[in-house]
């Protein structure tokens, strides 16, 4: 089965007044100046396929200046289907149309999943945590439509514990009761999150090691509860994180926060033993960021029996000759990919002989 993107259309779209874009299966690329629309077409066939935008604007940024509302839309077609997406916005709130009728974001998540690579993804290794987690949720969320509401039901956990640890938590009773809830939550979360992880990071290692001629790539899951996750069933990892908000009780009403739990662990990568947001090259740190998405690609076609579509948005450019024919063995392996550029020069020709080529700006 595949499903494959046919047409996306703006209109007063960010600075996109009015355009219909027709995409071929294979490789798609954008190419102009900057400023032009490239990349508003992408955050477009983002948000239309994963609900969401690297950006993180406000409704009223995704308007075309003097404009009340405006709209994106795409055709998915494939295995005798059709869907119409759309993605409607107005100064206040954004809200999805599937097939004509009204949806929740939930539903179009992952109707057609997504891998997107951007410049800023590149900080993925050395960046803060909270990228690394992000990164992993919403992927997570895309190929498993249940990871989405516990992610969610643990985050309106963790809130309205912060809440009573604000107020001097004066009533025991309450927060105990929020102490069963969150660790109930963190417990399905972290379970969920493990499983993805170690289907995930073999992939991510094979293909680390074909773009760096062999070195070796590790990872370790940095667990904030004192344990380490993977294996433990659901119930112990509830009784950790039982124990460690336990523990950490006083810290936790003296800074009004709950500092334990899936929201505050990390992933970390380590080449030949070293870890690579320290003692990584630049290139090492991004060939790991490459593989990264590869082995999304890879994972998002097994699990959801399609192959996602490919976001690439001006990443040639960071790149060197090595990682950019690496980029395009994988916009080549049978995945729907639109890449944005501005200059073709990037591409050798045989990879832009089967590429519909695209063209923004004068």
């Amino acid at each position: 089965m595949s499903l494959l993107v046919r047409t996306l259309s703006l209109r007063d779209f960010r600075n996109v007044r009015s355009r219909d874009l027709e995409l071929g299966g294979g490789m798609n690329v954008f190419v102009g100046p900057n400023a032009t629309g490239k990349t508003n077409a992408v955050e477009a066939l983002q948000l239309l396929t994963a609900a969401t935008s690297f950006r993180h604007p406000s409704p009223s940024e995704l308007v075309r200046e003097g404009c009340e509302r405006g709209r994106a839309s795409c055709v998915v077609e494939g295995d005798g289907r059709r869907l119409d997406v759309a993605c409607e916005v107005d100064r206040e709130r954004r809200s999805f149309v599937l097939n004509g009728k009204r949806a929740r974001s939930v539903t179009v998540v992952g109707t057609l999943p997504s891998v997107l690579f951007e410049p800023d993804h590149l900080l993925l290794v050395k960046g803060a945590a909270s990228r690394r987690r992000q990164e992993v949720d919403q992927f997570a969320a895309q190929v498993n439509r249940g990871y989405r509401r516990v992610l969610s039901s643990y985050a309106k956990g963790v809130e309205q514990r912060n809440r009573l640890l604000r107020d001097g938590a004066p009533d025991p009773a309450l927060l105990g009761a929020w102490d069963e809830s969150v660790s109930l939550g963190a417990a399905a979360l972290l379970g969920a999150r493990m499983r993805l992880l170690s289907r995930l990071l073999p992939l991510v290692a094979d293909a680390y090691r074909a773009i760096s001629d062999g070195e070796d790539l590790s990872f370790s899951y940095e667990c904030s509860l004192g344990v380490d996750p993977a294996g433990l069933d659901r119930a112990a990892l509830a009784d950790a994180m039982r124990e460690a908000l336990g523990r950490g009780r006083a810290d936790e009403l003296r800074r009004g926060m709950t500092l334990v739990g899936p929201h505050r662990d990390d992933l970390r990568f380590a080449i030949d033993g070293r870890e690579a947001r320290t003692y990584g090259s630049q290139g090492q740190q991004r060939s790991v960021v490459l593989a990264l998405k590869m082995a999304e690609v890879s994972v998002a076609g097994e699990v959801c029996g399609t192959p996602p579509l490919l976001l690439l948005d001006d990443v040639m450019s960071e790149l060197d000759a090595r990682r950019r024919s690496a980029v395009a063995r994988m916009a080549s392996d049978g995945v729907q990919t639109v890449m944005t550029t501005t200059n073709l020069e990037y591409f050798s020709p045989e990879a832009l002989e089967d590429a519909r080529v695209v063209r923004f700006g004068a």
